[in-house]
Formats: C-alpha cells, sequence, structure tokens
C-alpha cells in the first residue's frame, strides 16, 4: 500500500516536471521551427511548392552558403595573409593554376551532363559530396599551404559549376503556372543570395576560430545539400518530351554561313540564333568588369583606403555596395512584369556604361561605391536574362552543354578582367577608366543586333520574361 502510494506521488511529481522540460524544449526550439516554416512559406508561395520550384530554391540557398565559407577560408589564406605585393603574385598564381585547367575540364561537364538525363538529381548531389569532401582536404592545406590547396580549390570550382550547369538546365521543368523563367531563376538566384548574406558573417565569426572552421562549416552544409538534392520531384530525372534535336531550336534560329552546314552536323553555340550569341557576349564583358573591379579595388583601397576609413572598413563598403546591387537585381527580377530578356539586357548595361563613365571622370570614393552597386545590379539582371535566353531557345537535349559552354565563356572572361585589375597600376580614375573600356565594348557592339532580337524574338516570349 505504501508501496503504491509511493509509486503515484512519484508519477504525478514528475508530470509537472516533464511538462515544464517539454515547454522550455518547445519555447527553445520555436524560433527555428517559426523561422523555417516562414522560408518555407516564402519558397513555396505562388506554386512553387506544388512545381517543386520552392525545394530547388532551398538546395540553391544551402550551395550559397557552403560556396561562401570556402570563400572566406580561401581569401584569408590567398589575399589577406601577406603583404600586398605579395598577395598580388599568389592570387595570380591561384588564378593561373585553377582557371587554366577549368577552361579544358569545364566544356566537358556539359556533354557528360546530356548523357545523365535520369541522373540530375544525383549528379547535384555528387557535386555536393564532392565538395564537401574537398573542404575536408582544404582544412589541411589552408594550415600546413601545401600544394594540396591548389588542386582542390580547382575541384570544388569544377563541381561548382557542375551542379550550376544542371540546376539552370532543370529550372524549365519546375516552372509553376504563369511564372516566366526570369521570374523563376530570379527566385532561385534570391535565395542563393540571401543564404549567402546570412553565411558570409557566420563564416567570418568561424575564421576568429582558426582558418580551418569555415571549411567545417561548408562539410556541413553541403553533406545536408547532397540530402535535399534527392527530395527534388522525381520529374527532374525524366527525359519525357525532351526533343531529340540539335543544339539549334529550328530552322529559324539558324543564321550566317552555319545555316546550311546544320542538317550535316551538330552546330555548335553560335548558330542558336543572335539572341543568345549577343546576350552571352554582353554577359562576357560584365562578368569581365566584375573580375577586374574585385581584384583592382580589392588592391586600390588595401593601399589607398577611402577617406578616414581602413582598408577592410574600405572593402566591407565595396563589396556590401555590390551584394546589394547583386540582391536588389535578382529581386528586381523575381517581380519584374513580362519584358524581353533582350531589353533588360540593353537597358541595365547601357547604365552601368554611364555610371562607369562618371565614376572615371569625377573618381571619388561614393562613385566607386555606386558602380560596384549597379554593376552587381546589371550583372544580376542580365545573367537571369541569359539563362533565359538559353532556356527558350536551346532544346533540353542539348542545353547542358549550352550552360556549360557559356559558363566556361564568363569565368574565362571574370579570369581576364581578374587579370586586368591585377596588372594595372593603383590609379583610381585610370583604373574606372579601363572598367569603363570594359563594359563599352560589350554594349557598344551588341546594342543592335539586342534590339533586332528584340522585335523578332522566339516563339515562347511570353513565358520567358
Amino acid at each position: 500500500m505504501t508501496s503504491a502510494r509511493s509509486s503515484s506521488r512519484a508519477a504525478g511529481g514528475s508530470g509537472p516536471v516533464h511538462r515544464a522540460v517539454r515547454g522550455l524544449g518547445r519555447a527553445l526550439h520555436l524560433p527555428f521551427t517559426g523561422t523555417a516554416r516562414g522560408i518555407r512559406k516564402a519558397t513555396h508561395a505562388h506554386g512553387a511548392g506544388e512545381s517543386g520550384l520552392g525545394k530547388l530554391i532551398e538546395l540553391h540557398a544551402v550551395n550559397g552558403a557552403g560556396d561562401v565559407m570556402i570563400t572566406i577560408a580561401l581569401a584569408s589564406t590567398v589575399f589577406f595573409s601577406v603583404p600586398t605585393d605579395e598577395a598580388r603574385g599568389r592570387v595570380a598564381l591561384y588564378l593561373g593554376i585553377t582557371m587554366a585547367p577549368f577552361t579544358i575540364l569545364a566544356p566537358v561537364v556539359g556533354p557528360l551532363l546530356d548523357r545523365l538525363p535520369h541522373g540530375r538529381r544525383a549528379a547535384m548531389a555528387a557535386s555536393m559530396l564532392a565538395r564537401a569532401l574537398l573542404a575536408i582536404v582544404l582544412s589541411g592545406a589552408v594550415i600546413s599551404g601545401g600544394v594540396e590547396l591548389y588542386p582542390a580549390a580547382l575541384g570544388v570550382l569544377v563541381a561548382s559549376k557542375a551542379y550550376g550547369v544542371v540546376r539552370s538546365a532543370v529550372v524549365p521543368r519546375l516552372l509553376p503556372p504563369r511564372f516566366s523563367l526570369v521570374k523563376a531563376n530570379s527566385r532561385v538566384t534570391l535565395g542563393g543570395l540571401l543564404a549567402t548574406g546570412v553565411a558570409a558573417p557566420v563564416g567570418a565569426g568561424l575564421q576568429i576560430l582558426g582558418p580551418r572552421w569555415p571549411l567545417y562549416g561548408a562539410f556541413v552544409i553541403f553533406i545536408s545539400g547532397m540530402v535535399l538534392s534527392f527530395q527534388l520531384p522525381h520529374k527532374v530525372d525524366s527525359a519525357k518530351g525532351e526533343a531529340k534535336a540539335l543544339l539549334a531550336a529550328d530552322e529559324q534560329h539558324l543564321h550566317g554561313p552555319h545555316k546550311e552546314t546544320t542538317k550535316q552536323k551538330r552546330p555548335g553555340l553560335r548558330t542558336v540564333g543572335p539572341a543568345v550569341t549577343h546576350a552571352l557576349f554582353v554577359n562576357a564583358s560584365q562578368r569581365c568588369l566584375s573580375g577586374f573591379l574585385i581584384f583592382f579595388l580589392a588592391f586600390l583601397l588595401r593601399e589607398h583606403p577611402m577617406p578616414g576609413q581602413s582598408a577592410a572598413v574600405s572593402l566591407s563598403i565595396v563589396g556590401i555596395s555590390a551584394g546589394v546591387g547583386n540582391a536588389l537585381g535578382t529581386a528586381v527580377g523575381a517581380w519584374l512584369k513580362s519584358r524581353a530578356p533582350e531589353i533588360i539586357i540593353v537597358t541595365v548595361v547601357a547604365a552601368v556604361l554611364g555610371v562607369a563613365i562618371t565614376a572615371a571622370l569625377f573618381f571619388s570614393a561614393a562613385l566607386t561605391a555606386c558602380l560596384a552597386a549597379v554593376a552587381g545590379f546589371a550583372q544580376a539582371l542580365s545573367k537571369l536574362s541569359l539563362d533565359a535566353l538559353i532556356q527558350r531557345d536551346v532544346p533540353e537535349e542539348v542545353r547542358n552543354s549550352a550552360f556549360a559552354r557559356s559558363e566556361t565563356l564568363l569565368q574565362m572572361a571574370w579570369v581576364l578582367g581578374g587579370a586586368i585589375g591585377i596588372a594595372l597600376p593603383l590609379n583610381g580614375a585610370l583604373g574606372l577608366g579601363v572598367a569603363a573600356a570594359i563594359v563599352g565594348t560589350g554594349w557598344l557592339t551588341t546594342v543592335r543586333g539586342l534590339l533586332a532580337a528584340a522585335r523578332h524574338g522566339g516563339q515562347a516570349r511570353s513565358r520567358v520574361a
């Protein structure tokens, strides 16, 4: 009897304690579950949840967070840890060792992925796993300074581009009703940018603990990305409806001397028509401008920071300006009404050219930050429009190849701009004059072709912008 009462009291006593513990657990868990529900509601809005685009947005956010962790670790090792003159040499060596092989490997990625129409989720998962393992390799290299740093960094770059090629190619399969391609691309890219903005300060905090810690964070993030890749809808892997076609969409898109030879052999990207080729060239000039500004301003502001500011603060101001501009451009693309992608490119690049000329003539810290913001805005919208044109004009069977070739060209343009920025004397007015020349070359040589393509554009325009 006494024993029974003791058991009853023990059970009754554990009840309030158990409820209190559960209540505390729910209170601590609520900020995370509430945030997760808010993110899921935003990414799955307007039919994106039903079509599967929402899951791709979340996967791309994880991809962006992992990449920025690796970038923080490598930047601290290659750029910030040594004096300016030595940093120039190390950055040039890094670009040469990693980018030269990349230009050979990247064009192979697209055709290889073209042969895996039923393995796109697995391809994205493999990209995530490869970067997770390479992050562990880099975590040892950043401490020892061993030569494995460069091949591992190259592997990260190739795996990242492979993911990007597949991601761009599957967006049309996950397009919700009444969604344009530019809008869908914008939503995906915006998710990556927001995740990058959240992960960057976290990575900086981990860097304070030691150069390995951001790479450990990248490992965890990429492993979660591998799991998320397999949660994409099965239709991503379906080849249903894929055209057994050449790279050109149809005869009306073929122009120039390649028109007659197209039926005899598989054409190259240049035969897709003027819209894609002009958009690709002007995007290459934008990417060249980006690489130039990153490296030129990084070294310029280390030696000649903004008035009253340290070099770190000066770099942060310009970097934040570029990031805000890029995010704003992506957000505008997400809510933009139907417009021809060609018109979008012509308009935003004209704005960059005007600001670059003004900044070169009246060089100042404020105009430099303004140029970084406008260039980021224009690059985001231009790239979204280029992706939409490729998705519109290139058959799905060979779309991976088209994206791989375009990404290779854009990456080479970025490296070229970076090389110019590293080699140029640290004179602000001269540097921004070169920046204006870079963007002007791309815009002036393509504006007429883009406007003409907009007037005689593709049949699927209503779903493109």
